[in-house]
């Protein structure tokens, strides 16, 4: 074969592959791009919106510290939740902490009215974070100080957590406001803490084994729970009000 024939030869068979080379590199942005926008999704999170005033926690539990309020129809980003718990870890103005999955909601395009966090974490695909409890406990810890813990027992769920994201109108009408002579008197008559599971929401009902302490001349009882005090109508023992 001349040399002339062999350089014909080379180039031939470098244009046929040309298509090849270019189908693995458009394959390669493809499947680059895909991934990127995928760990773009994952770090950005979900958004999701607070069924009800809720707090803003340091740690996931009831007992830890409350270092902010996400306000009624809040906005905030959901990083991810508990494997084994109803916690999840969210994003409230710049400022991390954890929230009750149970009164966070998210619209999707599937679902005709908002689905609950707690309930739809694989939907969402939420991720699953975890919580050091040794490392930050001590920290964290704030509300549970001095506090009683009843047992097992927990709040029984808000209009959320029984009838679903429907309920979440209803849960701002329930809601009273007690007089300043009910306030004022709560706040300055503090009694013994207690530790509930679940969060102090308005609507949750308060277990028959913890006591409640009557205002006097008012229609209200109260407790000090979960490092907030509460506002309680006794004879359904639902929460009614949160003093902040």
């Amino acid at each position: 074969m001349t040399k002339q024939s062999l350089l014909m030869t080379t180039a031939a068979a470098l244009v046929a592959a040309m298509p090849a080379f270019a189908q693995t590199a458009t394959a390669t942005t493809e499947t680059t791009a895909e991934t990127t926008a995928n760990a773009e999704t994952a770090m950005a999170g979900t958004t999701a919106t607070a069924a009800t005033e809720l707090n803003l926690r340091a740690g996931p539990g009831p007992d830890m510290e409350i270092v902010d309020v996400i306000p009624a129809d809040g906005e905030v980003t959901v990083e991810g939740c508990l494997d084994d718990s109803n916690w999840c870890r969210v994003t409230l103005d710049g400022t991390t902490g954890w929230a009750y999955g149970d009164y966070l909601t998210v619209t999707t395009a599937e679902a005709a009215e908002p689905v609950v966090v707690i309930d739809n974490r694989a939907e969402l695909e939420i991720e699953t974070v975890t919580y050091d409890n040794a490392a930050n406990n001590a920290a964290a810890t704030a509300a549970g100080a001095g506090a009683a813990a009843a047992g097992a027992a927990a709040l029984a769920a808000g209009p959320v957590g029984i009838l679903g994201a429907a309920a979440l109108g209803a849960l701002a009408g329930d809601a009273a406001t007690p007089n300043d002579e009910t306030i004022t008197y709560i706040r300055e008559n503090p009694v013994e803490p207690v530790v509930l599971g679940g969060e102090v929401v308005v609507g949750a009902t308060v277990p028959a084994e913890v006591e409640l302490t009557p205002v006097p001349e008012a229609e209200y009882s109260y407790l000090y729970l979960n490092g907030t005090p509460v506002v309680v109508e006794p004879g359904e023992r639902k929460i009614v009000h949160v003093i902040r």
